[in-house]
């Protein structure tokens, strides 16, 4: 995944975001390009961003000032919008990661991802599903603190759809039936693994507890897996769901015996009746 040659600016809404993960956040982002640009908007005149000031000055963040001119009006998210445009045409950088919950950065993310640019969006598993889909990755800033996923008290017509609670079972599954297989339904994990993050930017794994994609599976009993020797030695991990066992067809029962004897007593009162009464003598 690493990309060294891949520049990246990191645009924080300082104003919807936590500066208690921003270090962790920092390595997490390092993994898709080297980070040539930091910056972060708000009012630092408001006193809710005092915790920012060493967070800024110990992760050599820029700090862009934004005065609320008007209540009702996020001036913040304007300036940092005018700046990604910028970054944009000097064509100094190759993605961007936007920092917030916010939707008003959607048609950002999606403007710039028309231009070929990488977009990483960083928010709360609150982010609205419009701004998670318009990024190419989405990261949870709960999955970046070790935070189990949970239901919460979000409404859910706001919430991204790859809320973790939704069961890995279909997920899986899903993918599955999607990705290229062998003849037998193998699948490699790397392939299952780009598709899960193609069709749901904010999939990853530690939603659902575990480090990494070939621990989440394994886990699962519905799935096989088998490692493959590559032409370099190397163990490939393939992946495919369970075959399912054909349902047992249930055997049918004997005729019952007491029919054949009701039959054989009809045919002698047949005979009988044929015969005519009986006289006496």
């Amino acid at each position: 995944m690493t990309d060294d040659s891949t520049r990246l600016a990191v645009l924080i809404d300082a104003d919807n975001t936590s500066a208690k993960l921003i270090k962790e956040m920092f390595d997490e982002l390092a993994a898709y390009g080297t980070i040539t640009v930091k910056r972060a908007y708000g009012d630092w005149t408001n006193p809710h961003l005092n915790g920012w000031r060493e967070v800024l000055l110990g992760n050599a963040i820029s700090p862009q000032q934004q005065f609320a001119y008007t209540v009702g009006k996020n001036a913040t998210d304007s300036a940092l919008i005018i700046d990604a445009m910028d970054l944009l045409y000097s064509g100094n950088v190759d993605g961007f990661a936007l920092v917030s919950s916010d939707s008003d950065f959607t048609p950002l993310a999606t403007r710039l991802r028309e231009a070929g640019k990488r977009v990483i969006g960083v928010g709360q598993r609150k982010t609205p599903k419009a701004f998670v889909e318009a990024c190419e990755r989405f990261l949870f800033v709960e999955v970046l603190a070790g935070e189990p996923a949970g239901d919460g008290d979000h409404d859910e017509t706001e919430l991204a759809r790859s809320e973790p609670t939704r069961p890995i079972e279909s997920v899986l599954t899903r993918a599955l039936q999607k990705v290229d297989t062998d003849d037998d339904d193998w699948a490699p994990l790397s392939a299952l693994g780009n598709h899960l993050r193609r069709t749901d930017p904010s999939f990853d794994s530690r939603n659902y507890g575990f480090g990494k994609l070939s621990e989440l599976v394994r886990a699962q009993a519905y799935v096989e897996t088998k490692t493959v020797s590559g032409t370099n030695g190397n163990g490939q991990l393939w992946v495919r769901r369970k075959p399912r066992r054909p349902a047992v067809q249930p055997t049918a029962k004997p005729a019952e015996k007491k029919t054949a004897k009701r039959a054989g007593t009809k045919t002698a009162k047949t005979a009988t009746d044929a015969s005519g009464p009986t006289r006496k003598p």
